[in-house]
């Protein structure tokens, strides 16, 4: 079959409608504003570390008290991913991501103005966070919605954007703060994020009609056919009375002066509701939240692996340059070496997608092959020493956090974990889970530094989070096919046999006859009439 789109008028704002998944079309618009919305979400959050001595100074605080920053935004993001998805099963994806770049903006443009640490929570760890959220997930979900062969290769790529953002703003800002301070770049960065509001207004929603235009014909050949050999079973007392009459579908065709016309009756208003039924089929309610994902071992296994690794995912983007001045590397060049982490990322990112584009693979495989990999990358960030070891351990961790960092959430589309009937209510309840990793990570990191006075301290606790999530993640599979899965193949099968244990329907045995009979009785006082 064909694929068809629904004509519309206003591209902007009405819905595609497709036959199928169009693996393209809008759906590279919708790419390319996910790719903008990452740079402005998470890329921002990346490259804040660049913030970080500014606000030690001018707060006189501690490197835990200002880790909280990120901390709390990051925990209000992942936190409030439930919201995020009624809200778009609610309003639409559009809405959503609009109303989530206001307030991304309006909490850094506040925050440049904050004259404590405090105020540093509410603006950017609360009012941003909330805005982060109700922009990033809602944008992968319905890029998801615009892909399937394609999907791992577009949403790798798209997610990029962070990379890029990282790899530009980290330099950018560092040196717009020579020029006008920390407070008025942290402005314009503000006024800058205004953009996620614009792609919102992009994300046009897809509307998928295949099963309706498939069903339109046979249900009424299937009906009448299936009402016809009713008749032929349950009314043989009324062709024994008259054979000259016709039954068909139509009541006004069955004799009227029977005493068989109620048997006749009843199969008919049957036929009837079932062509009604089957013509006009009720639209199936859509659940704003499905946590019956909960119920899923794989989806919990998962769910683990996303909040330990979580662990590993910012604190080291946050603690990449206090390191570097730690190990007397000037503020410009720890800047190069925050970038050089980005660039690296791009291409993990894009080899991850090109990856896991290829057919047959299991996908599941190659992440924790990622994951393990990405853990290695952590513990050796200790063991640098000058400008070149660290720039050599970054750029390996961007590659490594590329290639987990941009499929982690897409993987949730495939069939080892939820699959893509169940991704938007999955992808809330996964984030949402992820959200207590957020709230402790960059905290946990910088109590370790100021008990400890070496940030080392910091890329191990991250080291040992990442190990426990490639431990979860490495049930996923064995979950969905091993013992967990054949426990509840028995259990609905159970089910199914109890169900179906059931005494038959009583019917009498001469049921045939016993109608037969009736005619015979019906006709012999009607001769005697």
């Amino acid at each position: 079959s064909k694929m068809t789109v629904k004509a519309v008028k206003m591209p902007c704002t009405s819905a595609n409608v497709y036959t199928k998944v169009p693996d393209g079309g809008w759906g590279w618009t919708v790419a390319f504003a996910f790719f903008v919305v990452e740079a402005l979400t998470y890329g921002i959050i990346k490259s804040f570390g660049v913030f970080f001595n500014d606000l030690m100074e001018s707060f006189d605080e501690t490197n835990s008290r200002i880790s909280w920053i990120i901390s709390i935004c990051v925990f209000v993001q992942t936190f409030t991913a439930p919201l995020s998805t009624v809200l778009s099963n609610r309003f639409g994806h559009r809405l959503v991501v609009m109303a989530g770049g206001l307030l991304v903006s309006s909490g850094m443009v506040i925050a440049s103005f904050a004259r404590s640490v405090v105020d540093m929570y509410v603006t950017i760890g609360i009012i941003s966070g909330l805005g982060y959220c109700l922009s990033f997930l809602p944008t992968v979900t319905i890029l998801s919605q615009y892909f399937d062969k394609r999907r791992s290769l577009v949403t790798a790529v798209a997610s990029t954007g962070e990379c890029f953002a990282v790899f530009s703003f980290a330099p950018a800002i560092t040196a717009l703060k020579e020029q006008i301070g920390w407070r008025y770049s942290m402005l314009s960065v503000g006024v800058l994020q205004l953009g996620i509001a614009a792609c919102g207004s992009l994300l046009r929603p897809i509307v998928i009609r295949e099963q309706q235009e498939v069903k339109a014909q046979p249900p009424e050949e299937s009906t009448e056919t299936k009402y016809m050999l009713e008749n032929e079973q349950t009314c043989t007392s009324i062709e024994s009375i008259d054979s000259g009459v016709d039954i068909t579908t139509s009541p006004s065709n069955v004799p009227g002066k029977t005493k068989a016309e109620p048997k006749s009756e009843e199969p008919k208003h049957h036929g009837q509701n079932a062509v009604e039924n089957n013509s006009t089929p009720p639209e199936p309610k859509t659940k704003l939240l499905d946590f019956s994902v909960m119920r899923d071992y794989s989806f919990i296994c998962y769910a683990f692996f996303g909040l330990f690794a979580t662990l590993g995912f910012f604190a080291p983007s946050l603690y990449i340059i206090p390191l570097s001045r730690s190990l007397g590397i000037s503020k410009d060049h720890s800047a190069y070496i925050l970038s050089a982490m980005a660039i690296a990322e791009v291409f993990g990112r894009i080899f991850a997608g090109w990856v896991l584009n290829k057919k047959p693979i299991r996908k599941i495989y190659i992440e924790l092959i990622c994951v393990i990999l990405l853990a290695v990358a952590l513990v050796a960030f200790p063991f640098a020493s000058g400008f070149w070891g660290l720039m050599i351990c970054s750029v390996y961790f961007g590659f490594m956090l590329g290639t987990v960092g941009g499929t982690h959430i897409p993987l949730l589309a495939e069939d080892d974990v939820v699959g893509i009937e169940r991704m938007s209510s999955a992808a809330g309840v996964y984030v949402f889970i992820q959200s207590l990793a957020g709230l402790a990570g960059p905290p946990l990191a910088g109590v370790l530094v100021d008990t400890t006075k070496n940030y080392s301290s910091a890329f191990y606790s991250c080291a040992a989070g990442m190990v426990l999530g490639a431990v979860f993640l490495a049930l996923v599979r064995p979950c969905k096919t091993g013992l967990c899965h054949q426990q509840q193949q028995q259990e609905q099968q159970q089910q199914v046999e109890e169900s179906t244990a059931g005494p038959p329907p009583e019917l009498p045995d001469d049921f045939i006859d016993m109608d037969i009979g009736k005619a015979e009785n019906s006709g012999k006082g009607s001769d005697s009439v």
